[in-house]
């Protein structure tokens, strides 16, 4: 009842606990609607009467109520068809599942040069309704059979049996279809206004782009950046941003540099491929001969022992082996963008860290007055007026306990590792910056050889044409 409340910005009360949630005085809250499947009750269509209805008919004190969904609008669309498009997905993909949709639409005041930030929010209740108007099953049992076909006795006076939903709205599969759907939706919609926008309900691991995902900065920390205040997580996303261009760019020059040589081997119709170094040597011989003085052939001289040293040390020999050379620096380019990406994701684990650890000191007072209540309806008050806070407490618990089984946080060990982390960040761009280097190397050469095949080629064409001639 209390999140219905909130979503919507009303005031309702709730019978199972005998109390007001009031939220008339939220902002932001633009439109509201509950959406009914046809055999609904139609009384349904009365919110405080709907999750009233959803308290009364659960039975234990842990009994889950409802979905909660929050979706993003897009900028690109005018409130109107923002609202219109949530419409038909909620009565294309839920209301005719046979789901109840309590459905809110929110657009917060926009902070000072901030982005708009329009969105949704519905909830639906977990139990379906049947075709007579009544509650269903959440689930239902299926019980276990022997080889023999009989049920396994529990030792405890039942049967062995799974605990079966008897729908699929709760599978991970339907909510990835949702997703995927309104990502669809959306698109579709940019495609009718002729806008050049895409969206895309995958990560961009999934999606297969090459980047790494920033942290959430919250208007604090936006409110602070934007005072010239630098914040860890403002510097974290810089250093995000920075690495994503620089990988970017080294991905793109590496394909590019790729793309040219296959172009030179595509030329090269001959039984055997040529050696690198034979073009490569017309090339610069043809630079000496265009060379006014002795310092230039001495600078074209070493140029050319350095590029011959590189490939002899890489054993480049041919165009095929430049190509595998450059193929080799791409895989590396993806192995250490894959490490970076898992110590990216290990280094923001650690920072929210520090923030369970501060939730659950500045909550624990809170846990510890719930357990000096002895009556259990004074305590089912007390949970119900602090039940934000009590699962956020125990969220922090559950993070700090899986990282340390003890249940005593020390945040030495994290600092630790978090400069591990760094100094193998540093050393992964290192070798980022290696890999730019080199690429830079072999394209100048790839250059060179392009050039001095031209060049062998035109000499030939020359000749060929004064045999002609001479005929």
């Amino acid at each position: 009842m209390a999140s219905a409340a909130y979503r919507v910005g009303e005031k309702l009360h709730s019978e199972y606990y005998s109390e007001d949630s009031d939220y008339t005085n939220k902002g932001g809250v633009i439109y509201t609607e509950i959406f009914l499947p046809p055999h609904a009750p139609r009384e349904y269509a009365d919110r405080e009467t709907l999750w009233n209805a959803v308290e009364k008919v659960e039975k234990g004190k842990k009994a889950q109520l409802a979905y909660s969904f929050d979706i993003a609008f897009q900028n690109e669309f005018t409130q109107e068809e923002n609202i219109a498009l949530a419409k038909e997905f909620l009565t294309k993909h839920f209301v005719s599942r046979g789901m109840v949709v309590d459905f809110a639409v929110h657009e917060p005041e926009k902070e000072e040069g901030g982005i708009n930030n329009p969105h949704f929010h519905f909830l639906c209740p977990i139990r379906p309704i049947d075709q007579k108007g009544k509650w269903g099953l959440k689930q239902k049992r299926e019980y276990v059979l022997d080889e023999n076909g009989n049920h396994i006795p529990d030792g405890k006076g039942d049967y062995v049996f799974n605990a079966v939903p008897t729908t699929d709205w709760g599978s991970a599969e339907t909510l990835e279809f949702w997703r995927e759907q309104w990502a669809v939706m959306c698109n579709a919609k940019f495609e009718e206004k002729g806008l050049d926008v895409r969206i895309d309900h995958r990560s961009y691991e999934r999606q297969g782009v090459e980047q790494l995902p920033t942290v959430h900065e919250g208007p604090t920390v936006r409110a602070m950046e934007k005072k010239g205040i630098k914040t860890e997580k403002g510097e974290f996303n810089r250093w995000i941003k920075a690495t994503n261009a620089f990988i970017r760019n080294l991905r793109k020059n590496l394909s590019t540099l790729l793309e040219a040589i296959k172009e030179i081997k595509a030329e090269m119709d001959k039984p055997q491929a040529e050696s690198v170094i034979v073009p490569l040597q017309r090339y610069f011989d043809m630079r000496n001969a265009k060379a006014y003085s002795q310092k230039a052939r001495v600078s074209n001289l070493k140029e050319m022992n350095e590029m011959a040293n590189y490939l002899k040390a890489n054993e480049i020999y041919t165009i095929d082996d430049l190509e595998s050379r450059v193929s080799t620096l791409r895989d590396t380019v993806d192995e250490l963008k894959a490490a970076m990406d898992k110590e990216t994701a290990r280094m923001k684990e650690i920072r929210k860290m520090s923030e369970y650890s501060a939730a659950f000191k500045a909550l624990k007072p809170i846990v510890d007055e719930l357990q000096k209540i002895k009556f259990t309806k004074a305590k089912e008050k007390y949970k119900a007026e602090h039940a934000a806070e009590l699962r956020q407490y125990y969220a922090a618990r559950r993070k700090i306990l899986d990282e340390f089984p003890g249940g005593k946080y020390d945040s030495r060990v994290l600092d630790k590792e978090y400069a591990q982390l760094e100094q193998q960040h540093k050393d992964t761009y290192a070798k980022f910056v290696a890999i730019r280097e080199e690429y830079q190397r072999i394209w100048h050469i790839q250059s060179h050889v392009n050039q001095g095949r031209g060049n062998a080629e035109q000499s030939q064409q020359k000749k060929d044409n004064r045999k002609q001639e001479e005929r």
